[in-house]
């Protein structure tokens, strides 16, 4: 089953239990979103279209997180002028976790979700430091060191010569 849901401005085709990214919404990391503006619904047998929005159908979304798009440059030049410029720009996004596509009179359950943990929440787990009492000492395995050849210097040749006077001939 998908569905065609305008989120932001934007058409998306989704369906259960998928990550999308979308402009920047007003919402809190970790709460529910129902988006009701649904275009057209697919059941695997029969399409309904909706004339503009099919009525009764919602799509139930997890906020995973608020993230920044990859950077885009924009370089503007006219040859010849001396003329360029150059600007970036990094596109605000949020991260969505669809967990249902909910048909008419349907209710969505979130203790039932199937969604991944928001990313604050994943990357809480504290990271243990190696210390002296935490490690257990194991023998340190020592290689042999090889002796480097010895060098031996060169005789300098004492080829300096000096550049003769230069004389002019001017009469």
């Amino acid at each position: 089953m998908y569905a065609i849901v305008d989120i932001a401005g934007q058409q998306f085709k989704v369906t259960k239990a998928q990550k999308l990214k979308v402009h920047r919404l007003e919402a809190e990391e970790g709460k529910q979103l129902e988006l009701d503006n649904v275009l057209l619904v697919s059941d695997g047998k029969t399409i309904t279209v909706g004339t503009p929005k099919v009525e009764g159908f919602r799509i139930a979304a997890k906020v995973m997180g608020h993230t920044q798009g990859d950077k885009v440059l924009v370089f503007k030049k006219k040859r010849r002028k001396g003329y360029q410029k150059l600007n970036g720009h990094r596109q605000q996004l949020t991260e969505l976790w669809i967990e249902a596509i909910l048909g008419k009179g349907e209710k969505f359950d979130a203790s039932k979700s199937s969604a991944p943990a928001p990313r604050a929440v994943r990357n809480a787990e504290p990271k243990i430091k190696k210390t002296a009492a935490t490690e257990v000492a194991a023998p340190k395995k020592v290689a042999a060191k090889k002796a480097a050849p010895a060098k031996t210097a060169a005789p300098k040749k004492a080829a300096a010569k000096k550049a003769a006077p230069k004389k002019d001939d001017k009469k």
